[in-house]
């Protein structure tokens, strides 16, 4: 089955591979979005508007660590979905071995260093007071299960790397239903707070992760290799890292923007951060097809310039701008019709009118500019499939030193709107800067410097 699913994206027309490979990806990132959003929308409800915010100030946070385990899987697994592309099934359990072992210490440094230093962010992000106890208490927690998250999202990053994206598709929902079922148990029956809400995040990512590794496992015993495939090499750590780094940047560019923003922000109190929050975490689930459709662009350009076959690329590439398109229109529909019943997820109109507008005016404005991520991702996907990082490495520190430079320099001059209107401005300039290297072509023969395959 697994060389069924590679076969897909390297024989099948582009345009339907792409986006049949996209979909469950799709949909398992937002049923992930889901998984966060519970905490927000449960402890929004039961415990009340300050403890949104606490949740929302450790979002922002949390958000950059969930994106460089992302970001880690799909660098790395880039390296992965080549060797599968070519048919080395020994080097590409090697590659999947070697990242595994990688980030989980990588995973368990940051843990330890999370864990004592987020009151001292907290601080310098300028959290309020009245929610800096609470938010203090949901990171501690969180950090603890660090490790287990991270594992999660690097095994579920080598399944899309088979072509199974499925199988991260049905973990997510099982876990999103557990994260659910916990944080109405622990917050609504234990009282627990904001605690609680970190304590289920926490278990349902462990049981996921473990859950994941059984199955790859399985997944591996069914490539036959002469001899045992290497647990770790050396190499393929140095040439991964190289392509994971900055895929973890790009990855990270809407977290830091966020984190970094975020002190922006607090200047205007509580109730505008809950707005706030809330807004953002309505851009984290409308932002998942964009996303996804880039990583899957990542994951078809692997596979098919390992298979030599490079014009491939170039009409998935295409057919990825029409689905970009659509998602773009649907998005921006919902976010000027539906906005108020979405919002009142989070916040009630009438309770906490500072909250309710400040969300609403981020949530409606953004709105229109998804697409403008979308053209981003699927060709920063490009790039990073290829193993060509330099460009939109550097693309993508444009788009976050523009956004963090008009939130802190403007938004105190001009009003709170300038912290999203930059978000767009940043999105726009890291498109034109990869799409300009990516009309050179240069990317078509990176993957034999960055890999070695012949």
């Amino acid at each position: 089955m697994s060389q069924n699913a590679k076969e897909n994206l390297i024989t099948q027309p582009p345009a339907r591979s792409l986006f049949f490979f996209a979909l469950p990806m799709i949909i398992g990132n937002l049923f992930q979005q889901f998984y966060n959003m519970a905490d927000s929308i449960i402890v929004g409800k039961l415990v009340g508007e300050d403890a949104l915010a606490a949740v929302g100030a450790s979002y922002s946070f949390t958000t950059v660590f969930i994106m460089i385990a992302i970001g880690g899987g799909i660098g790395a697994s880039v390296l992965t979905s080549q060797y599968l592309g070519a048919g080395k099934h020994k080097e590409m359990k090697s590659s999947a071995y070697t990242f595994l072992i990688s980030f989980a210490v990588f995973s368990t440094i940051l843990a330890v260093l999370g864990f004592f230093i987020n009151p001292t962010v907290l601080r310098m992000l300028r959290t309020p007071d009245n929610i800096m106890e609470d938010a203090a208490a949901y990171l501690q927690i969180y950090f603890i299960g660090l490790p287990f998250m991270f594992m999660y999202n690097i095994l579920s990053a080598n399944f899309n790397a088979l072509g199974r994206s499925k199988i991260p598709l049905w973990l997510l929902i099982f876990s999103s239903i557990l994260n659910i079922v916990l944080d109405l148990w622990m917050v609504g029956m234990l009282g627990l707070g904001v605690s609680g809400a970190a304590a289920a995040t926490v278990i349902a990512q462990g049981i996921a992760a473990v859950i994941s590794f059984v199955i790859l496992m399985r997944l591996f015993a069914a490539y036959r290799t002469e001899g045992k495939a290497e647990r770790f090499r050396g190499d393929m750590f140095v040439t991964g890292v190289k392509i994971a780094v900055p895929s973890i940047i790009q990855q990270s560019i809407v977290s830091i923007g966020m984190l970094l923003t975020q002190s922006a922000v607090n200047r205007f109190g509580s109730s505008a951060l809950a707005g706030y929050s809330a807004g953002i975490r309505l851009e984290s689930i409308c932002i998942v097809p964009m996303i996804a459709t880039g990583n899957a662009m990542s994951t078809f350009t692997a596979q098919n310039l390992g298979a030599g076959k490079a014009e491939r690329v170039r009409q998935g590439y295409h057919a990825a701008y029409g689905i970009i398109i659509a998602f773009g229109i649907v998005i921006a529909a919902v976010s000027q019709l539906f906005y108020a019943p979405i919002l009142s997820a989070f916040v009630e109109q009438g309770e906490s009118a500072v909250a309710f507008e400040t969300g609403t005016a981020y949530f409606r404005f953004i709105g229109f500019f998804f697409s403008f991520l979308g053209f981003k991702a699927i060709t920063d996907g490009i790039l990073r499939g290829a193993g060509d990082i330099k460009v939109y490495m550097f693309a993508n520190l444009v788009n976050l030193t523009i956004r963090v430079a008009v939130a802190q320099l403007c938004s105190p001059i001009w009003g709170i709107a300038l912290i999203w209107y930059a978000v767009p401005m940043g999105w726009g300039v890291n498109y034109l800067i990869s799409y300009f290297w990516y009309r050179t072509g240069n990317w078509k023969n990176a993957v034999l410097v960055k890999t070695g395959l012949k």
